[in-house]
């Protein structure tokens, strides 16, 4: 969720992916093959996580790896991700990938293709930018090359991903293709002062993506969508706060309306029962947010929780009023 306090690259927590609590029974994704693109941390190794819990096999790239960090500099990798999936019941296929070299996911979809012929779910949670904002500056003042590396890391990359990757979700009708993002169509449809340009453009640019692939890909049976979790207690976001995820309600005091914030379990869960839906085509094209999806799916927060962290944004934050999750949460 952008907000005017954005992760560190500070020491992390532990892994905010293993909770099982909360009303939860896991949908049953058997014999699914799904990939996780960006899966070192956040809402995308929750999601590889309980696809994996619901028993899909699922790969998991990204370029943080024990072979070395990525820029973002963050002790996170994929093969501890690799690990929490098989932990969870699924199995887990660690790829170290850069998702801006064509080259590098070209040979991801030749191995995917090897083994298993296909693929059933992709989800395209590539970012790793945070580390390039610069709030509050104005295009002029932000540093250039981290402006342009924002836009290629929010944009570019979701394009050599979809190009390299699609057609092997296209080898059988029903595939899911799921682009992660920040914020709600509603929500990034006004620029607010404060935030940085490229940031902005990166994240808005995921509602008219998922729009153009799901048009793109109706005639093969496929459904993408892009999706948004909300306020997320990411390993990076709690280490901003200097809290855990067991006692991540000790930042209300830095920060009162972070007690909407979600676990990355809760969005994790959602996507799985949208896996599991055979009626999901009815949401192809469209920005999804993780309260929603709870709604309509019955998922809870792994505190039996069920957060509706943009609604609260725009009729409680962004009001002014005071950090009151009732009837939010």
């Amino acid at each position: 969720m952008t907000t005017e306090q954005r992760p560190t690259t500070s020491p992390t927590t532990s892994p905010t992916t293993s909770p099982s609590a909360g009303s939860w029974d896991p949908p049953d994704l058997s014999g699914r093959v799904a990939l996780v693109a960006g899966a070192t941390r956040g809402a995308s190794r929750a999601i590889a996580v309980e696809l994996g819990r619901a028993g899909a096999t699922v790969w998991v790239s990204g370029r943080s790896s024990a072979a070395g960090r990525s820029e973002v500099d963050r002790p996170e990798t994929i093969e501890q991700t690799a690990a929490l999936v098989d932990a969870a019941g699924g199995r887990g296929v660690p790829v170290r990938c850069d998702h801006l070299d064509p080259a590098q996911v070209r040979d991801l979809a030749a191995r995917l293709d090897a083994a298993h012929g296909r693929l059933d779910v992709l989800v395209d949670g590539v970012w790793g930018g945070d580390h390039l904002l610069g709030w509050g500056q104005p295009v002029w003042e932000h540093d250039l090359g981290a402006s342009l590396r924002m836009l290629r890391l929010g944009i570019e990359s979701h394009v050599v991903t979809a190009h390299a990757l699609l057609p092997l979700v296209l080898r059988r009708p029903g595939g899911l293709v799921v682009l992660m993002t920040d914020g709600t169509a509603e929500h990034n449809s006004r620029y607010r002062t404060g935030t940085t340009l490229a940031f902005h453009v990166a994240k808005a640019a995921a509602h008219p993506l998922a729009t153009a692939l799901a048009a793109e890909t109706a005639p093969h049976g496929t459904t993408a969508v892009a999706l948004t979790p909300g306020w997320l207690r990411s390993e990076a976001m709690l280490d901003t706060f200097g809290v855990t995820e067991e006692d991540w309600r000790g930042a209300l005091a830095q920060e009162p309306h972070f007690a909407i914030s979600e676990s990355p379990v809760f969005v994790a869960r959602c996507v799985a029962a949208l896996a599991a839906d055979p009626q999901r085509a009815r949401f192809s094209g469209r920005t999804l947010d993780s309260g929603s999806l709870a709604r309509e799916y019955g998922v809870d927060d792994v505190d039996g929780s069920r957060p509706d962290g943009w609604r609260y944004v725009a009729q409680v934050q962004e009001a002014g009023g005071p950090a009151d999750t009732t009837g939010y949460r």
